[in-house]
């Protein structure tokens, strides 16, 4: 059993990430609790530890008197005697030190200090675990899938620590197997029941930036400078960025010779499409910037209510849009205004085969035809043009009612 202690601590030394001091604290401090357990009091015992060698020696000091009343402390002249003829009565008041032998402890004893032993060990590894990544917050981490399961991943990191990665925080089109490798940043480091947690995301804005630093020197060494993020992960996203130099093109700089900076970072992403644009405190400039490559035909900005009108040709508005919604969703992100998108008026054919939406009076009730020609759509095809989240939104509109609106316009062009 002495063996198998000695054996335990010397384990821990070879093999787990503590200090020395912090592992000669918490078997010094182990050993004292034991000893105070079997003796009522160890403020009198020496513990000797040789990590090195893997020794232990425990000494106990008693003071020699002619009549013991603390046996724990005190021991009487005549049992020192026995013990050690050297000793007699000019020796009265002076210490003893005896040797406490481990069997002392017996086997119950031999195995609580094990179990202690390795139940500190554990305790100060998972708070070195959590300092270690409390100051990481922010940090990409490479690390390798250790298992997949629906709900979360679980990652390893190269010293052998796990940490979460929840379905949540991955990208849509994310599938991994054990053994992949994986990227993403650390979100936060918490306790949870004195357990260490450790979140990763790959949806988060702070992922994208972090790309971003690790692939554009000038973004690392902050010539350039990331504005604002804003991304629907797997999707889209969109990157304002602003230079200090006036000789430094930011977004030329991020894209790289034929782009060979970002088509990286979109690989990283799941071909997630990233538009990189140049900041300005200008927000109409800024509206146009992030609605490319659509061409604004006109913008009025209303201040008091934080939003925007915009009026686009009808070729345009699809552009402005984006699939499903998700260009001009990321333009409002982005400037911190809602937008209204208003569709002109044209002369084009294809306007010649568009129905107005007066002529649909005796299938849609008069007062959700009201509604969409409150939001700028007087024609079917300016309402199929709009994605159902967008008509909803800006006329008020329930998900049925639309879905409703938007079947019966088709029917009339299918036949």
């Amino acid at each position: 059993m002495e063996v198998n202690l000695i054996s335990t601590f010397a384990e821990f030394k070879e093999l787990k990430n503590i200090d020395r001091p912090t592992l000669m604290s918490v078997l010094e401090d182990i050993f004292r609790t034991q000893l105070a357990r079997m003796y009522g009091d160890a403020d009198n015992f020496d513990i000797i530890i040789n990590i090195d060698k893997g020794d232990i020696s425990i000494i106990r000091n008693r003071t020699i008197v002619e009549t013991v009343e603390d046996p724990n402390k005190e021991i009487s002249l005549e049992e020192v005697c026995k013990l050690d003829d050297s000793y007699d009565e000019n020796d009265l008041g002076e210490e003893y030190p005896e040797d406490v032998p481990m069997s002392s402890f017996g086997r119950r004893g031999i195995l609580n200090l094990r179990q202690n032993l390795s139940s500190r060990i554990t305790d100060i590894e998972k708070a070195n675990l959590f300092n270690k990544y409390r100051e990481k917050v922010g940090d990409i981490l490479v690390g390798e899938v250790y298992q997949a399961w629906k709900k979360e991943v679980l990652v390893m990191d190269e010293d052998g620590n796990e940490l979460v990665l929840p379905k949540s925080e991955q990208i849509p089109s994310d599938f991994f197997r054990k053994g992949d490798t994986v990227k993403a940043v650390i979100i936060s480091a918490e306790m949870r029941n004195n357990n260490p947690i450790i979140t990763l995301s790959r949806t988060s804005n702070l992922f994208l930036e972090r790309l971003f630093e690790q692939e554009v020197p000038e973004i690392f060494d902050g010539l350039i400078t990331i504005k604002k993020v804003v991304r629907m992960p797997g999707e889209r996203a969109k990157v304002a960025v602003e230079s200090y130099d006036d000789r430094i093109d930011p977004v030329g700089a991020c894209v790289g010779v034929k782009g060979s900076r970002i088509h990286g970072i979109v690989r990283e992403l799941r071909n997630e499409n990233i538009d990189i644009i140049n900041w300005t405190t200008n927000t109409q400039l800024l509206v146009q910037r992030a609605l490319s490559p659509a061409k604004i035909s006109a913008i009025r900005i209303d201040e008091e209510n934080k939003s925007i009108r915009i009026d686009l040709e009808a070729s345009e508005l699809a552009l402005a849009i984006g699939r499903g919604g998700s260009n001009i969703l990321l333009a409002e992100q982005l400037s911190g205004y809602k937008i209204d998108v208003y569709r002109l008026g044209d002369d084009t054919q294809d306007d010649e085969e568009d129905v107005m939406l007066d002529d649909f009076s005796d299938e849609i009730d008069e007062w959700i035809l009201e509604a969409l020609k409150g939001i700028g759509c007087d024609t079917a095809k300016s309402v199929l043009a709009l994605p159902t989240e967008e008509i909803m939104r800006r006329a008020d509109l329930e998900e049925e009612t639309v879905l409703d609106v938007q079947r019966i316009l088709r029917e009339e062009f299918e036949n």
